[in-house]
């Protein structure tokens, strides 16, 4: 690299150190963690982490929780069992960990706190293609329920058995949208915006500066500007990463 490039590498590090200091200075409010028995009183950082480490810097979950996730096959996490049809396939596995990784240690997720049920979520906006891509990913894995939370036999030591017999996912879920929508509850929904959504990487970090933002509150829902101006975010992301060859996570 020239030292023009190292020079325009380092400014965009800087940008980027002011970016999240501003986001976290309009976000702190707001984050907090959910109630479930593996959460934190409140977020912090987590520099040890095994696994879900797009959280540690701000961490809903205690690094010693990630150990369940950090060796291949995942066998369980807390008292769920992850291998009642067999050993997940590991690009499967991946998708499994990014949703209990967000559910267990994001300090964003508490966004959409279940009203119902203060220790869950409901209707967090998923990317259509993460959808996709999970469903690719797990299509011919097994598994004997629909619903993750609702669907097993659980005995008196809250491990969950099958009912049913082991079939394949792309048998259980249709596509993408009835996976994303379905597996667990009404936790996620598959977004109309391809912009103001999670992927589960560090481009989240854009949309939750728009999702949780003050307006988006008010109104429960995300202006058509807000949508714009999120995809010029993430589409000068991509080209300041096409042209310098910068990580994502360092100009965000």
């Amino acid at each position: 690299m020239t030292d023009e490039g190292k020079c325009r590498k380092k400014m965009f590090k800087s940008v980027a150190v002011l970016f999240l200091a501003l986001l976290a200075t309009s976000t702190c409010k707001r984050d907090r963690c959910l109630e479930g028995e593996t959460h934190k009183p409140r977020p912090s950082p987590e520099p040890d982490m095994h696994e879900c480490t797009l959280y540690s810097e701000s961490s809903c979950c205690y690094a010693n929780f990630t150990e369940q996730l950090a060796h291949s096959p995942v066998i369980k996490v807390s008292h769920s069992s992850w291998d009642r049809c067999g050993e997940l396939s590991k690009s499967c596995e991946e998708y499994m960990k990014k949703i209990e990784c967000f559910y267990r240690c994001s300090p964003h997720a508490a966004h959409w706190i279940n009203p119902n049920y203060t220790s869950g979520i409901k209707l967090v906006p998923l990317c259509q293609n993460f959808c996709d891509d999970w469903y690719e990913a797990c299509k011919s894995d097994l598994t004997c329920v629909h619903n993750w939370l609702t669907d097993w036999e659980w005995d008196e030591n809250g491990e969950n058995h099958c009912k049913n017999e082991c079939i394949s996912y792309d048998k259980v879920y249709a596509n993408g949208t009835d996976l994303c929508q379905s597996m667990w509850g009404d936790s996620f929904k598959v977004s109309d915006s391809s912009c103001l959504c999670l992927q589960m990487n560090e481009t989240d970090a854009v949309a939750i500066r728009y999702l949780t933002s003050e307006s988006s509150e008010e109104s429960s829902s995300v202006s058509s500007s807000e949508e714009r101006a999120c995809r010029r975010k993430l589409r000068k992301i991509e080209l300041r990463k096409e042209e310098e060859g910068v990580e994502v996570f360092e100009i965000l």
